[in-house]
């Protein structure tokens, strides 16, 4: 039954809607995009189950399988953010209640967490396109036909969010 359902979407093994190397890089733009470790199998099903949906509803397999999944989960990994920030200020208003202490991170890990804390900063449009760019490695044109948008809004938005990176990064002194 799986195999009928994948049927038109571009594949790897025994029916799977992905490839090993495009499971990797939806792995890579999820684990880059915030998403912790023991969510990412989530991730990769979330995006198997929408190419096998938009197969299951009759519509055409992507042109390019590879850039439609990164830009799948990188929407994943904007959603995920989403959603922890609710639980923060959840997290936020109980502590308040009880004490304002927070432990600091590790040192062993001050770049990826001034990297995530400059990242959960970003409006989510200009997130999702410094994560398609950077990290899913789709060419400026390949973000702006994913994302409906014109090209001058992707290099426009890549702008401010590497300045505003850039500048988180001096501010936490880490660069």
């Amino acid at each position: 039954m799986l195999r009928r359902k994948a049927r038109g979407v571009q594949g790897g093994r025994h029916g799977d809607p992905l490839d090993a190397d495009q499971e990797r890089r939806v792995r890579a733009v999820l684990a880059l995009g915030g998403v912790p470790q023991a969510d990412l199998p989530d991730g990769v099903q979330q995006v198997r189950l929408r190419l096998l949906e938009r197969a299951a509803g009759g519509r055409e397999a992507p042109r390019d399988v590879s850039a439609w999944a990164a830009v799948v989960a990188s929407n994943l990994a904007m959603d995920w953010h989403r959603a922890q920030r609710r639980q923060e200020r959840l997290g936020e208003r109980l502590a308040a209640l009880r004490r304002p202490d927070h432990a600091v991170g590790d040192d062993s890990s001050l770049l990826s967490a001034a990297v995530a804390r400059g990242l959960d900063e970003l409006p989510d449009a200009q997130r999702q396109v410094l994560v398609l760019r950077f990290y899913a490695d789709l060419p400026v044109r390949g973000i702006a036909e994913r994302l409906g948008i014109p090209e001058g809004t992707v290099k426009s938005r890549l702008h401010t969010a590497v300045r505003a990176l850039r500048a988180r990064l001096h501010e936490d002194e880490v660069v």
